[in-house]
């Protein structure tokens, strides 16, 4: 089993900036990519962004209203955290973000990742 426990959600205004934690803990392994999916109200969860945790390398959703460019993911390796800095914030930002880890690639449906976070509510104001 792997334990995930996120924080740094808040409420920020438009143009403003968070950054996110995400702490795994447990069976963890490098073949395990980790990451970030948010969920809006009344939408269905979607994928951020990824990292590999062995190379470190990186990869964002090409759909999530244009988070590339304004979230960068990033890992500290004998921390077994990652974080997502977002910065330019829009209120369409607005969701709760899970962080989210499974082995391979996290571009992948909600339903095949192993396992999730609490979630961390992040709200961007007008």
């Amino acid at each position: 089993q792997v334990q995930l426990a996120e924080s740094g959600g808040g409420l920020v205004q438009a143009g403003g900036s968070l950054r996110l934690s995400c702490a795994a803990s447990g069976r963890t392994n490098s073949a395990y990519a980790m990451g970030w999916f948010r969920q809006a109200p009344g939408k269905e969860r979607e994928f951020v962004a990824g990292i590999n945790w062995s190379s470190g390398s990186t990869y964002y959703s090409d759909y999530s209203d244009s988070v590339k460019g304004r979230f960068t993911i990033s890992r500290v390796y004998a921390k077994n955290t990652v974080y997502l800095q977002m910065n330019s914030l829009k209120p369409e930002d607005t969701a709760v973000y899970y962080c989210a880890a499974k082995q391979g690639s996290l571009r992948v449906r909600p339903d095949e990742v192993n396992y999730w976070g609490q979630g961390t509510q992040v709200t961007v104001s007008s």
